[in-house]
């Protein structure tokens, strides 16, 4: 079995991706990592799609996974492509990472037809809890110390949903998760991670 494969099975939220995704559609994923969720919708899917990452051990990775990826700095923006040039634009726990989070949201709509994020959930229980005891939080998910995280960005399931309001973004689906499971009650208190399928107004 491809690493990609391997690691895929160590990742809930693919299984949920997937099932999103159109068959033959074409997808550009953002801030890939070793290209395992490609490689899954490649499979699965028969998907035509593109990785971007920065990290070069993660770009030969895509390669041995047989994942075409580009290396570039999302921050730069998709200028490159352009308007409708994919089906689907995803960015899988990566938009925590950015610093210029409106513009890149602006841009995979302006790419893809359709866009699907995820993102850890700041207003999670735990999250609060360690807060409240003094200290910023560390969890699976979340799992740097504030002086060594990648995580420029910090925001809870209402933070973002009221940002989709302010900007125009349709909120088309969205799944919430802790401990892999779904979770319907008070997303924004019990999960730790959100899904959303994101499309213009």
């Amino acid at each position: 079995m491809s690493n990609a494969l391997n690691t895929m099975r160590g990742r809930f939220d693919f299984e949920h991706i997937a099932d999103w995704i159109r068959p033959a559609s074409s997808v550009l994923d953002l801030g890939c990592g070793d290209g395992a969720l490609l490689a899954l919708l490649k499979r699965d899917k028969g998907i035509r799609g593109y990785g971007v990452e920065l990290d070069p051990d993660n770009l030969l990775a895509c390669l041995k996974n047989g994942v075409n990826v580009l290396q570039f700095d999302l921050e730069h923006g998709l200028a490159d492509f352009e308007d409708d040039a994919f089906d689907y634009v995803m960015m899988s726990l990566s938009l925590q990472t950015v610093r210029h989070t409106v513009p890149l949201l602006r841009e995979m709509l302006r790419v893809g037809h359709e866009a699907v994020v995820s993102f850890p959930n700041f207003g999670y229980k735990p999250h609060r809890e360690a807060i409240a005891e003094g200290h910023m939080p560390v969890s699976r998910h979340l799992p740097y110390q504030w002086f060594n995280s990648p995580n420029v960005r910090f925001f809870t399931i209402a933070d973002f949903e009221a940002l989709c309001t302010h900007e125009q973004i349709r909120l088309l689906e969205r799944l919430a998760f802790a401990d892999g499971e779904v979770v319907r009650e008070d997303p924004n208190l019990n999960a730790e991670v959100a899904l959303y399928r994101l499309g213009r107004i």
